[in-house]
C-alpha cells in the first residue's frame, strides 16, 4: 500500500508540474531533442554502438547455438534464422533506421 501512494503521489506531482510548464516547453524540449538526434556526432555514435551491439549478438548467437544444440524448438530456431536472413539480406537498414555499415 506504502509503494502504491507513493506512486500516485509522485504519479500526481508529475501531472501538475508537467501543466505548468505548458505547451510551450514541451515544444521548446521536443526542439532541442531533434536538433541533438540530427547532430551527426551523436548519429555518428549511434551507428557505431549499433553496430558494435550486431558485432556481440552475432558472437553471442554462434556461442549459445553450440552450447545450446539441438534443444530449442524448433520454432525459435526457424524465427532467429529468418530473422538472420532478413538482416543480411535486407535493404541495409535495421528498424531503428541506421544502417548497417
Amino acid at each position: 500500500m506504502r509503494y502504491r501512494l507513493t506512486f500516485v503521489a509522485g504519479l500526481a506531482l508529475g501531472y501538475v508540474l508537467g501543466t505548468r510548464a505548458g505547451r510551450e516547453r514541451y515544444e521548446q524540449l521536443k526542439k532541442s531533442a531533434r536538433e541533438v538526434a540530427q547532430n551527426p556526432a551523436v548519429r555518428n555514435t549511434a551507428e557505431t554502438a549499433a553496430q558494435q551491439g550486431r558485432e556481440f549478438a552475432g558472437k553471442a548467437y554462434h556461442a549459445v547455438s553450440e552450447k545450446v544444440g539441438d534443444h530449442v524448438p524448433d520454432s525459435v530456431a526457424e524465427r532467429v534464422r529468418s530473422l538472420r536472413e532478413r538482416n543480411t539480406n535486407g535493404t541495409g537498414e535495421d528498424d531503428w533506421g541506421t544502417s548497417n555499415t
